[in-house]
């Protein structure tokens, strides 16, 4: 899918034509893979335009650029100014957020320390990842004959550019082999996650999830919806997870800021339940989007709301 261009991208402090953000050929980022980088959804609710869970994305972002041991030129609260400035100058309602930092251009070699560290905000319009219908259906997903990262090889709690190699890996077979995603096992061949989504079962009323130690990115989504089943009264499990559980849960979905709450109807061409979005999913599913379509009981403050963007701007 082609992205679509927006007007203004935030870089390094200041707006530069979308057609005019770039970087030299030989920047430390394109030999190494040296990024760490958040996706993040704006939505317009009926109480205005809302950033979902800002504070939590530019934590995780930091968080991983700390890792790296990358020495970042602006403040967490610059950054999540810099979020709110990007969507306000593009004159976005709704959009997808791209916050980017990285390696420039400076020496070669693996060591990094002598490059220096740039931030970008890129916003654009993008629907449903996964396709409108999935949301309803669900979608039809294998297990991936590629092995998620292993832990002390690539810190799977940071957001990285690198780690996404990885995954590039499982949604190329995924999609090869006619499916809309995979699900990785971890080295010790139990579930971890998708390409780019976190992942819950169900099975007897209770929602189980791989842990941290399963080489597994903390999603924001992920803790949102721990949340929800909290409020919900729905018992949560977090634990290893063997693969054909996979097969015998009552119902299984994804979640990302991207994928959202998505169910999944068949694994392996097996089919999950009833082979449809379950009853506990479409619940979590429901308290998910009454937040984020209308605004309405955030309890738990995941709204930054873009109350200075003006229709005639």
């Amino acid at each position: 899918m082609p992205i679509p261009k927006s007007d203004k991208i935030w870089f390094n402090g200041a707006f530069v034509n979308w057609d005019d953000a770039k970087i030299h050929v030989m920047s430390h980022v394109v030999n190494y893979g040296s990024s760490v980088f958040e996706g993040i959804r704006c939505y317009n609710t009926q109480r205005g335009s809302a950033v979902f869970c800002l504070p939590q994305h530019v934590d995780r972002l930091m968080n991983s650029a700390k890792i790296y041991r990358m020495d970042v030129p602006y403040s967490r609260e610059q950054i999540n100014q810099a979020i709110l400035d990007t969507i306000r100058e593009n004159r976005m309602k709704e959009c997808y957020i791209r916050p980017v930092i990285f390696r420039g251009y400076g020496e070669i070699g693996v060591n990094p320390l002598g490059c220096p560290v740039d931030v970008v905000v890129a916003v654009w319009e993008w629907g449903k990842y996964l396709g409108k219908e999935a949301l309803e259906q669900g979608v039809d997903v294998c297990v991936s004959s590629w092995t998620r990262i292993a832990p002390n090889t690539l810190p799977a709690l940071a957001k990285a550019g690198a780690n996404y190699m990885n995954s590039q890996l499982v949604k190329m077979e995924a999609l090869k082999n006619g499916y809309s995603e995979g699900i990785a096992l971890d080295n010790q061949g139990y579930v971890s996650e998708g390409s780019g989504e976190n992942i819950f079962l169900i099975k007897g009323g209770i929602v189980h999830t791989p842990p941290l130690g399963s080489s597994i990115l903390p999603g924001i989504t992920r803790g949102v919806v721990l949340q929800i089943c909290r409020d919900l009264g729905i018992q949560v499990a977090e634990h290893a997870i063997a693969r054909e559980f996979l097969y015998l849960a009552d119902e299984v979905f994804f979640t990302g800021t991207a994928a959202e709450v998505t169910p999944i109807r068949t694994i392996d061409k097996i089919s999950i339940g009833c082979g449809c979005r379950g009853k506990v999913t479409a619940q979590i599913q429901q308290k998910f989007f009454e937040v984020v379509n209308t605004g309405a009981e955030d309890r738990h403050g995941w709204l930054s709301f873009i109350h200075s963007i003006r229709e005639t701007k």
